[in-house]
Parts: structure tokens; C-alpha cells; sequence
């Protein structure tokens, strides 16, 4: 299953750049009916070990299909960080899918009582405060791996002051089955 998302992303990747046709829908979900499930995830496209777009879904609100589809074609044409994917660049792209499971509103009466509760590499993180928000998936604990870092920068994504956790945002917490 885990290489046929991939095979799903690329190939919706392929169909936007070059018109090459799409397995039809119908048919994969007939062989693989989990496809019709309603999913969240992300798609992330590096090029050289570097960031190259990442795009996805907070909230299941479409089939695994679809989401698949929508957050490939977006992370490499869509994602206002970087110029849109060029077929040579397409050639040399890694891909990596994360299956989210729902976010969990996490209740915390000040910093040290949420950093006591937040799980680096595991806890993928939405933080919230008035109409800002962001969100980190887990594995971005691997570039930002304490505590005080990853959410400075998480706060600083949602366009807040580098110590937004003074405010007492809310917080939400998700796990990300990662696919590569």
C-alpha cells in the first residue's frame, strides 16, 4: 500500500506537469478499498535533501484518493514558498506522504505543564492564537529538536512573536504514519 500512495503522488505529479494520463480512480479503489477512506496527510517533495514543497490537509475531509492527489499536485505547484516543480526537477524528486490521525485539542495550564506533555518525534503540533495558525508535522522535531526551537519557530510560521506560548495558545496534537 505504502508504494502505491507514492506511486499515486508521483503519478498526479506527472499528470500536471506532462498530461500523462492518471490510474483511473474507479479502479484502484476497487483493488485497494482503504483508498475510499477519508484521510488527512501531507505530501513532501525534497530535491537534494532540501525542501522543495509541502502541502496537506489538517482535517480528513476527502478520500485517501483524492487527498493524495490534490496535496501532491499543490506541494509541487501550489506552495507559495517556491517557484512551481519543473519537469527536470521533477526527475530527482524525493516524496514523502504523512497519513495524520485527528488532532487532539491538548489542555495545558502553562509552558512547563505543556512541555511536560508534548512527545518530540511523535507529536505533530497546530498551534493557534486568534485568526494565526501553523502547524509542524513530527518530523520536523529532527531539525528542531528541543523544546524552546520548535516552538519558537512554529510561532514565528504563524506569522507570531518567537515566545507566542506566553499568550497561551491553543495547542493540538496529531500523530503521522510517514511514507517514503
Amino acid at each position: 500500500m505504502n508504494n502505491l500512495l507514492l506511486q499515486l503522488a508521483r503519478e498526479a505529479i506527472n499528470h500536471k506537469l506532462t498530461g500523462a494520463p492518471l490510474v483511473g480512480k474507479d479502479q484502484l479503489i476497487k483493488q485497494y478499498p482503504q483508498l475510499e477512506e477519508q484521510r488527512a496527510t501531507f505530501v513532501t517533495l525534497n530535491l537534494d535533501g532540501r525542501l522543495r514543497g509541502c502541502i496537506g490537509s489538517l482535517v480528513a475531509h476527502r478520500t485517501l484518493y483524492d487527498d493524495i492527489v490534490h496535496n501532491a499536485q499543490s506541494a509541487a505547484f501550489g506552495d507559495p514558498r517556491f517557484a512551481p516543480l519543473s519537469l527536470e526537477e521533477f526527475q530527482y524528486i524525493d516524496i514523502e506522504i504523512s497519513l495524520l490521525t485527528p488532532a487532539v485539542l491538548l489542555p495545558y495550564d502553562d509552558i512547563s505543564d505543556l512541555k511536560s506533555k508534548i512527545i518530540p518525534n511523535k507529536h505533530g503540533i497546530i498551534l493557534k492564537l486568534g485568526s494565526n495558525q501553523a502547524t509542524f508535522l513530527p518530523q520536523v522535531w529532527e531539525q528542531l529538536p528541543t523544546f524552546e526551537v520548535f516552538f519558537e519557530h512554529l510561532c514565528q510560521k504563524a506569522r507570531l512573536q518567537g515566545s507566542c506560548l506566553e499568550l497561551h495558545p491553543q495547542i493540538y496534537t496529531y500523530e503521522a504514519i510517514k511514507i517514503k
